[in-house]
């Protein structure tokens, strides 16, 4: 059982990730705004501090990401110039001509789906609502602005640390399976000792298993955005491995939430109990990340067919909870399914590179 002094330990690790994150990517942006801005400064562009505003509002978290909003910004800069000529030379009021400017910006913004792009559009309007000058080399200035402003961003983009990213991600792929090790043996647990549910030492009951898969649930949403993330950072399509790999798992955590539901069913625990909570605890000692699970597929098929072969329930009590076991089985079923989908999306590339090291262990029935 996790106690509290290692569940604070690993709260406090996880948190630090993400600050020692912010503060690099800090660095990066106003590496990025000041070297644009400067950039600007030696063409002796107009409103050159700008640019800087620009590179800041175009790194986004990932490479992919970034020039896609570069590209939207290039598109959006003459749409937003075309509304500046047209507003601006009608409107003499600063005020009212920036507000309807605005108004007709976020309309747009929003009909093509790139309303990320009308704050450096906004931004580019001010400079032609100062100057009401439309002439060529003008908008030129202005293009050039933006154009400094999203290359800065895309090459200070490059710079991206995939190593760490991937170790960070190889240490929550081991983290979710100790989890998942940990809340199958105390639904083993639970299973054989459900009829004395008013007896359970305090962090063994229901509420603790809840409060641990919901913590699961939570951090596999959180990992499934970091994998996300570094797929988008390495324009490597096996890279979308670990993505699925934790989309799996996610899908694995709500199969034993509806387990764990069945269980808390069972009001008169049935012999056949002791069987499948022997399964369950075999479970939590293979849960690893490179094993196809046919050999425990196999292994549940036979306990049911077992269980077929079992008198039948005598009384009521006893027929509804044999009823809610073999509901738990299909939740177990589901949980290994779930794997082995995974297990058969593998391409021919992503084989070599994530599982060349236990290509010679698929007929082990150690592992899931």
């Amino acid at each position: 059982m996790e106690n509290l002094k290692s569940k604070m330990k690993r709260i406090q690790k996880r948190d630090k990730m993400p600050a020692a994150d912010t503060i690099v990517q800090a660095v990066r942006i106003a590496a990025g705004s000041g070297a644009a801005m400067f950039a600007a400064s030696a063409l002796n562009l107009e409103f050159a501090a700008s640019a800087g505003m620009v590179t800041l509002l175009t790194i986004l978290t990932t490479k992919w990401e970034t020039l896609k909003l570069s590209a939207a910004r290039i598109i959006t800069f003459f749409m937003a110039v075309l509304l500046c000529w047209i507003i601006f030379t009608q409107v003499k009021n600063e005020g009212a001509a920036f507000g309807v400017f605005v108004f007709f910006l976020i309309l747009a913004s929003e009909w093509i789906g790139w309303r990320v792009t009308a704050s450096v559009n906004a931004v580019i309007g001010t400079h032609f609502l100062a100057v009401r000058d439309f002439s060529f080399s003008f908008i030129m200035n202005e293009f050039l602005i933006i154009l400094l402003g999203i290359t800065i961003a895309v090459i200070v983009n490059l710079f991206q640390n995939n190593n760490l990213q991937r170790n960070k991600i190889i240490a929550n792929m081991r983290y979710t399976e100790g989890a998942f090790q940990n809340i199958l043996n105390e639904l083993s647990w639970y299973l054989l000792h459900s009829e004395n549910r008013e007896g359970q030492k305090e962090g063994t009951g229901a509420d603790a298993v809840w409060e641990k898969l919901e913590l699961l649930t939570k951090d596999l949403d959180d990992f499934i955005q970091q994998a996300r993330v570094y797929y988008n950072n390495t324009f490597q399509p096996h890279t979308s491995y670990y993505g699925r790999y934790f989309e799996m798992r996610e899908k694995q955590c709500e199969a034993l939430h509806n387990l764990h539901y069945e269980m808390e069913k069972i009001k008169q625990v049935p012999r056949q109990a002791a069987v499948i909570a022997e399964y369950i605890h075999y479970l939590s000692r293979h849960v690893t990340e490179m094993n196809d699970p046919e050999n425990q597929l196999k292994r549940l098929e036979q306990l049911s067919n077992d269980m077929k072969k079992e008198e039948l329930p005598k009384t009521r009590e006893e027929f509804e909870s044999r009823a809610v076991l073999y509901h738990i089985l299909m939740d177990l079923e589901d949980f290994l399914n779930y794997k082995r989908q995974f297990v058969e999306r593998i391409d021919d590339t992503q084989f070599q590179i994530y599982w060349k090291k236990e290509v010679e262990d698929f007929s082990s029935p150690s592992n899931i």
